[in-house]
């Protein structure tokens, strides 16, 4: 495992975040403490608590008890629910509040090192809220904080210097507007997590070779006016397709690759509910993608971007 500067804190991070949340728990404590164990052993120090469910925080605690405080890590999401009350988002200051009491006090970490705020509508935090989580950084109940998600809204929260981290999606088909608010971000010294490096669009040969990939219409509007076949080897040149066509390597294990190699952002946001598959991403940090693939990224970026254009 590889470690970065975990923003204007002098820590390290490491450069995978493993994301914990109710999938992880449903087959008990016992498998949940054994795969953060299993991370711990990868090197992963960075956890995110997906939700504040006080049963998932307890297990986190527990798990990370026997390790110095310091070295780890570890985040909470607020905004979608406790896990005892369902999903309902609530961003209100006595909400907030009591959900970082009720995790801290059955994890007994001592901190929260971020609060994570699950991309809130410009109309959903007050700001007695905000004050609220300011008061309980000032007590270092809380280290850091920072907003988490897409859309407008980010912008608009990043632009307000209020947050010191930044939680986005970010693979290597993002567009413009996401790469500005990651500069905007950097500008302004704020810490950057990225999640959904390998997008759906991306996670199958077939949705590789055609996404954004624009279609020919012949003289009358019906079918291909020309191009090249499909069977034709240079076919899917420009596209995504060799994701799954690169030897050794998977295409996830690719899309992971790329992000790590922006070194503005802290770690990538992972999830894994078994040893193996997190085991296999771990080794991701210490590979160089093959000559010649950052080339390939670019070609199938700059390819699609022009077919949205057009």
């Amino acid at each position: 495992m590889r470690y970065r500067p975990f923003g204007p804190t002098g820590a390290a991070v490491s450069a995978l975040t493993l994301s914990l949340g109710i999938d992880n728990i449903a087959h008990g404590p016992v498998a949940a403490c054994e795969l953060i164990y299993a991370a711990l052993e990868a090197g992963i120090n960075s956890y995110r608590l997906e939700t504040a469910d006080p049963v998932l925080a307890e297990i986190v605690g527990h798990s990370l008890q026997h390790i110095d405080r310091k070295l780890v890590t570890v985040s909470l999401a607020l905004g979608r629910g406790d896990g005892r009350r369902g999903s309902d988002r609530d961003f209100s200051a006595e909400g907030m509040t009591g959900a970082i009491d009720r995790a801290l006090n059955v994890s007994r970490l001592g901190w929260i090192d971020m609060v994570l705020l699950e991309e809130p509508a410009d109309d959903e935090l007050p700001q007695s809220s905000l004050n609220a989580l300011k008061a309980l950084r000032a007590t270092n109940r809380v280290r850091l904080l920072g907003v988490s998600g897409d859309g407008e809204v980010m912008d608009a929260y990043v632009s307000t210097g209020a947050f010191d981290v930044l939680v986005t999606p970010f693979n290597l088909n993002s567009g413009w507007q996401v790469r500005s608010r990651l500069r905007d971000a950097r500008e302004r010294d704020m810490a950057i997590f990225a999640y959904d490096y390998f997008p759906s669009a991306l996670d199958t040969d077939k949705k590789a070779a055609t996404l954004d990939k624009p279609v020919r219409k012949g003289l009358f509007g019906f079918g291909s006016g020309g191009g090249r076949s499909r069977n034709d080897p240079l076919a899917d040149v420009g596209t995504f397709a060799f994701l799954h066509r690169t030897p050794n390597w998977s295409a996830e294990a690719i899309c992971l690759a790329y992000d790590l190699t922006d070194p503005s952002i802290c770690s990538i946001v992972v999830q894994a509910n078994d040893a193996e598959r997190l085991n296999a991403l771990a080794l991701v940090p210490e590979r160089d993608m093959p000559p010649g693939l950052a080339a390939q990224i670019e070609m199938a970026r700059v390819a699609c971007a022009g077919s949205v254009a057009a």
